[in-house]
């Protein structure tokens, strides 16, 4: 890690508090997601439970969930974008909370972490991933979005810099499987999905 992207590491929540507004301004509702999102909750029943992490302000891809009969729990280290999802959809359940430290009770058919997850360092989403897995109900499934190979780069978020990384391909699936789940799919740069490269996985018992 570079000295630049090492200090762009410790700032990512500090930015999206100053980002809020503008990042849910600016967050496309074409819901470009959906065919992941349909490959994500295929066979789960109506009401199956879905954990999503770094939810925003809980549009687009929250609302499509909710909106399709699933039970959503939304969790965002932002309190102000919570804030927003809480006031949008107060039916569902919303919680301000660091993915570093979830203390969540119980399991869910679904684990979703959609540009969330890739923004911690590669020894944080080491750590991370087994314990997403445990989260994860027999026959449930995870998908995150990664970068399409190892390697850290800044994005942005309004007009500030945020920081990115991710592992090979391989390390991801070597970690899942560890942990119970194999990898449906991987797609690096999904032409069909704005460029970003998705991973499925499914628990295997």
């Amino acid at each position: 890690m570079t000295d630049d992207l090492s200090s762009l590491a410790g700032r990512t929540q500090d930015i999206y508090a100053r980002q809020a507004s503008r990042f849910d301004a600016d967050r496309s509702r074409r819901l470009h997601e959906r065919a992941w999102l349909d490959r994500f909750t295929h066979g789960l029943r109506r009401g199956a439970s879905i954990l999503d992490l770094g939810c925003g302000g809980g549009e687009p891809i929250a609302a499509h969930l909710i909106d399709s009969g699933y039970a959503v729990t939304g969790v965002d280290a932002c309190e102000a974008l919570i804030a927003l999802a809480r006031r949008r959809r107060p039916g569902a359940d919303w919680r301000v909370a660091d993915m570093r430290a979830l203390d969540l009770a119980g399991r869910f058919d679904g684990v979703l972490g959609w540009n969330s997850v890739f923004h911690l360092t590669r020894d944080e989403q080491r750590a991370l991933l087994p314990r997403l897995c445990a989260l994860v109900n027999p026959g449930g499934r995870l998908m995150i979005t990664v970068g399409p190979k190892d390697g850290e780069v800044a994005g942005h978020v309004g007009e500030e810099r945020v920081y990115h990384a991710s592992l090979a391909p391989a390390e991801y699936a070597a970690i899942l499987n560890h942990a119970g789940l194999h990898v449906i799919d991987f797609v690096a740069e999904d032409p069909e999905c704005a460029s970003q490269s998705v991973l499925l996985a499914a628990r295997r018992d």
